[in-house]
């Protein structure tokens, strides 16, 4: 794989199985080829990964605890939900694969498996074959969306892309300044932001287990930052570990588009929330 050129899925996949985030629950995933285009999200019947099946109401799909807000990417058919899906959506993109049917066998979730997108990647690879690159969303002018101090801005390019994640949590935060870019190579993708992990604050993790959130889980399997910067019981996979995380998820969101977007995005302090809005404003400037 090199280049931009695209991927397809040409035999199965998985499952792909373990526990799911929020819920706790187990998960298992099943990839194919796809019958028809774009990237087709399962259960009894096909539900494409369509932006406008988002969720973004509080504790909308089973295993949250009353009054957690979202802070994943989920999509809903009816009755059925597909939760955190953003690590295999990122994998997904990352490799160039924009033709896939991805069935939910199990849980409200996909896997989390080691909270990043690396079992995603190898679980994939053999099962894929070179196939036509995907045919860009071409941004015609600026697009820019904020929230408090968090932004992403979008302007456009003659060919091709890059998405930047700024990673700054200001004077004091454990975690230093730091970004990480990518402009579309699967072998980067792989090698520099798939293996990147979920993670935490000290504080925040405190505050989600006092919520009920994550009682499977130890800063083994996912990612604490202490207050001193460093991982707890743990250890940095590479240097700039978080922001490459970030930058993950984000290309995870954007693959919400149905392809690559042509254009230069530079994404700062920004979440799964703000993404989900940068998308809605992408598609509705056409």
């Amino acid at each position: 794989m090199s280049g931009l050129g695209g991927q397809v899925v040409v035999a199965a996949v998985g499952p792909v199985s373990g526990l799911g985030l929020f819920s706790g629950k187990r998960a298992s995933v099943t990839i194919g080829p796809a019958s028809a285009p774009g990237i087709q999200l399962r259960r009894e019947r096909a539900s494409e990964a369509a932006l406008t099946a988002l969720v973004s109401s509080e504790s909308s799909w089973a295993g949250l605890p009353p009054g957690v807000p979202v802070r994943n990417t989920t999509l809903a058919s009816g009755p059925a939900f597909f939760a955190t899906i953003e690590h295999l959506m990122s994998a997904l993109a990352g490799l160039g694969v924009w033709h896939a049917a991805v069935k939910f066998e199990d849980g409200p979730e996909a896997p989390i498996l080691d909270g990043s997108a690396l079992p995603w990647v190898a679980a994939l690879k053999p099962a894929l074959g070179p196939g036509a690159a995907a045919e860009p969303l071409v941004l015609r002018e600026r697009v820019e969306v904020a929230h408090g101090d968090a932004t992403i801005v979008a302007v456009p390019r003659a060919r091709g892309w890059s998405y930047t994640y700024v990673l700054d949590y200001g004077v004091g935060s454990p975690i230093r300044a730091q970004r990480a870019a990518w402009e579309g190579c699967p072998e980067e993708y792989e090698a520099e932001i798939a293996p990147a992990r979920t993670f935490s604050l000290r504080r925040e993790a405190e505050a989600a287990r006092a919520m009920g959130l994550f009682p499977h889980l130890t800063p083994r399997e996912m990612v604490v930052v202490g207050d001193d910067g460093a991982p707890i019981d743990n250890a940095w996979r590479i240097a700039n570990e978080p922001a490459a995380h970030k930058l993950l998820d984000l290309i995870g969101d954007l693959a919400l588009l149905g392809r690559p977007l042509q254009a230069d995005v530079v994404a700062t302090r920004s979440g799964h929330a703000l993404t989900h809005e940068f998308c809605r404003r992408v598609l509705a400037v056409g």
